[in-house]
């Protein structure tokens, strides 16, 4: 399958995060997606640089102002004091319920709250060319399924950080630009009448949910684990469809910690017959791989052939499918969960 791989991800490295409380090394790290290219370039996938500039999509998915502070986010930090360029900077203060949102504070650390829903989405020199990078390699994957390139019916976006908790206007997650929004907006923008985006993240697609759901021409739907105990806590409820024109078009499946793959599996088929019931034109797959059994933060028992059995699944949909790498913290497995699910797509 063709990969866009964003070499630019390793420009987004930062030291720490918090983590229930504690200062830790950061579980989302340049390691990931090196050995996700690994294993694509063993198994004979081929590689490419995006050739895509997703900055006009990027426009129809998040807010100008949003896009505007995460591009000049650490340039603007930096220029506060002396010796920032060695701090990473935290939120700490965010315009919950009856505070406003409206208006953009001039205080960086207000503004960094203002788009952020966590503090979990450290900055660093190179996040911004990291996530716009990944963007173009969003939007160059889904530009190649819509140009009709060949035979292929399948690409893949390999590149971090990872996008589904990004919203319109926020950051979170360890997400700041939408790369499964980017893809199916830029399929719509190609000719796609309908869009189904599927994410099968461990941790709900807040960010994808949010951009469409007030539309019906991209259907969302996700398999989760129960925000009642798992983040992001406040969205990916299964009484979430979708609202005005978006409505009956969003489907959350929740699934409790510690669930057995066995009904993972049952939730993913629910998945499938909605999005065949959808008539889609193509697919989008947030493909978390933190549904790993031994996934450090995550609570499911998938092993890694049944992430082969995920891939011959949608294969058998018969759609074009961006594939866009999300979460998964079990790095050195990630390049073989990642591969079995692109060769079980492909062996279909």
């Amino acid at each position: 399958m063709i990969t866009f791989f964003n070499d630019l991800h390793q420009a987004h490295a930062p030291e720490f995060e918090f983590f229930r409380g504690e200062r830790v090394p950061c579980f989302e790290t340049p390691a990931r997606a090196e050995y996700v290219k690994t294993r694509l370039s063993a198994r004979g996938h081929a590689l490419r640089a995006p050739d895509t500039d997703s900055r006009a999509v990027l426009a129809k998915v998040h807010a100008p102002r949003y896009l505007a502070f995460l591009e000049q986010a650490w340039r603007d930090w930096t220029l506060l004091e002396a010796g920032n360029a060695q701090r990473q900077p935290f939120p700490s203060v965010w315009p919950v319920r009856s505070l406003r949102s409206d208006i953009e504070p001039v205080n960086f650390i207000a503004r960094l709250g203002l788009y952020s829903m966590d503090n979990g989405s450290p900055l660093a020199a190179g996040t911004w060319a990291a996530a716009k990078a990944g963007a173009d390699a969003a939007a160059s994957a889904a530009a190649l399924l819509a140009g009709g390139h060949g035979n292929e019916r399948g690409a893949f976006c390999c590149s971090r950080p990872p996008g589904h908790h990004a919203g319109p206007d926020f950051m979170g997650g360890y997400c700041f630009l939408n790369n499964a929004a980017v893809a199916a907006q830029t399929l719509r923008d190609g000719g796609a009448a309908r869009v189904a985006v599927l994410d099968v993240d461990y941790h709900h697609g807040n960010g994808t949910q949010s951009i469409f759901y007030g539309r019906a021409d991209v259907l969302f739907v996700s398999l989760h684990g129960d925000p009642l105990t798992e983040y992001p806590f406040y969205l990916g409820h299964a009484d979430e469809t979708g609202a005005g024109e978006g409505a009956g078009f969003n489907l959350n499946l929740p699934l409790p910690a510690g669930c057995s793959t066995a009904r993972w599996f049952e939730a993913l088929e629910q998945a499938c017959s909605r999005i065949a019931a959808y008539r889609s034109d193509a697919l989008v797959l947030s493909l978390g791989l933190d549904t790993f059994a031994e996934d450090p933060i995550s609570k499911f028992a998938l092993q890694s052939s049944d992430f082969s059995r995920l891939g011959e699944r949608l294969g058998a949909l018969g759609l074009p499918t961006v594939f866009v790498l999300e979460g998964g913290y079990a790095a050195a497995a990630l390049g073989t969960n990642a591969v079995n699910v692109i060769e079980g797509f492909e062996g279909v």
